[in-house]
């Protein structure tokens, strides 16, 4: 297994990987409907314009992409950041994956310039996030008004 920055050839698979892990794994917490919009906004298009503007990793195994995460600026800020679109295929959850991207992120020079860093959270990941020190934002442990919980780490 290998992590390493993802390229645009990457883009298809990355996004075949994430469209089943929503369907898989996000689905048993969110409507379908809502997980096949979401599916759409993380098309291969989509995952190539993303990796524009921030630092973007997948998870290779054997040949295949099986996780991937990225992190970038807080809108624009150089003192904050974000991580962004962490997912690891259903088949291969439990073996660590998430905890090597989550590493991964944290070693990267958008993690070790920020103060502070916020994960938008699916309600499926906030108990795996909250095992890295994140929380809930200004201890508010609703989702907002797209669904997302806001969850934080200050540095």
């Amino acid at each position: 297994m290998q992590i390493r920055r993802f390229n645009n050839a990457d883009a298809a698979e990355t996004s075949a990987m994430i469209t089943e892990t929503l369907r898989i794994s996000n689905v048993k917490d969110y409507t379908p409907e809502l997980m096949e919009e979401c599916a759409k906004s993380l098309s291969p298009e989509k995952l190539t314009e993303r990796a524009g503007w921030m630092h973007f990793y997948v998870v290779e195994d054997g040949g295949s992409i099986i996780g991937c995460g990225g992190i970038g600026p807080y809108w624009g800020k150089e003192d904050e950041s974000s991580l962004f679109t962490i997912f690891v295929k259903p088949t291969e959850q439990g073996r660590g994956i998430g905890r090597s991207i989550i590493e991964t992120l944290e070693r990267d020079e958008f993690f070790l310039r920020a103060k502070r860093v916020e994960i938008p959270s699916s309600k499926t990941a906030v108990n795996f996030y909250k095992r890295f020190g994140y929380d809930h934002k200004k201890g508010f442990e609703e989702p907002d008004d797209e669904g997302i919980y806001r969850l934080e780490k200050f540095r």
